[in-house]
């Protein structure tokens, strides 16, 4: 299993490799380093010998040098050097080329400590990539194994790749599992009614999780409620390894992502990563 982590060498990119070595810790699997550069620009992916490099080379050997120590040792790691019209596009392409199972990048660097601001990158990987994409909040920098995943439950149908790929990522290494339910007081109809809906809902994935699972797999189920998406947030515990894991939106095309307003909502309260599933997603070895 491999993970590809969109590497620059700047915070964004340390947020990044925290958050590619604690979910490969989790899962198990290898990290590739992807260092996008523009078309045209040299680069040498090592030094050959001591001689003297170019600018664009030097900085690629820098980058090389600065992402690999931040990897740690019991992670196995390999550096890469792509050339793409965006960094964007360079991920996604190392993604396919490499059969990866997630691609994990850094918020921006303008976001507040500990959360989610969508920066070009991200914004280009969330309405794009054909693989699940990893979202590390601003500052992060824990690299010991993902702790628990967290599956946001909603109540539309487009849900069932999201809910594949957290059941199989909990199951691979024994992972608590936390369903979710997300509910706006103020959205329409009586809220008794809303409420009440969201624990049936959430209650029957819950016991479609539990067959799916090992006998005595720590699985849980709980239903959030505030006037907004971001009290919702607010009202859930959040434990420092953990991360959360969303479908993609149902508008999205097969095998896309396409996150929706409540998603987006979601992302800028939330203080743990994120990873977002594409709809239709059929691989069930991420994150």
């Amino acid at each position: 299993m491999r993970y590809v982590v969109g590497y620059t060498p700047n915070e964004r990119g340390a947020d990044a490799v925290a958050l590619g070595s604690a979910l490969a810790r989790a899962q198990g699997a290898q990290l590739d380093l992807v260092y996008v550069v523009k078309k045209g620009v040299p680069h040498a992916s090592q030094d050959a010998g001591g001689g003297h490099a170019g600018a664009g080379e030097q900085a690629v050997l820098d980058a090389q040098r600065e992402g690999l120590a931040l990897v740690p040792e019991d992670v196995s790691v390999e550096f890469h050097v792509r050339h793409a019209e965006s960094f964007a596009a360079g991920l996604i392409d190392a993604a396919v080329e490499y059969q990866a199972g997630l691609i994990v990048v850094g918020a921006a660097s303008s976001g507040l400590f500990k959360r989610h601001t969508v920066g070009s990158v991200a914004n280009a990987l969330l309405h794009a990539s054909p693989v699940p994409v990893a979202l590390a909040p601003r500052g992060y920098r824990r690299t010991e194994a993902v702790t628990r995943l967290t599956l946001a439950v909603g109540q539309r149908v487009g849900a069932e790749a999201a809910i594949g790929v957290a059941i199989a990522a909990a199951q691979r290494r024994g992972a608590p599992l936390r369903m979710v339910s997300l509910v706006e007081l103020d959205a329409e109809g009586d809220s008794g009614e809303v409420v009440n809906a969201a624990h049936i809902h959430a209650n029957t994935v819950l016991t479609e999780a539990s067959h799916r699972l090992p006998e005595g797999h720590n699985v849980s189920v709980e239903v959030a409620h505030g006037r907004t998406i971001e009290e919702c947030i607010d009202d859930l515990e959040w434990d420092d390894g953990e991360i959360l894991i969303v479908g993609s939106s149902r508008l999205a095309e097969k095998n896309k992502l396409f996150i929706g307003s409540t998603a987006n909502k979601v992302l800028r309260a939330l203080p743990v990563p994120m990873v977002v599933i594409p709809r239709e997603y059929q691989r069930l070895d991420s994150p």
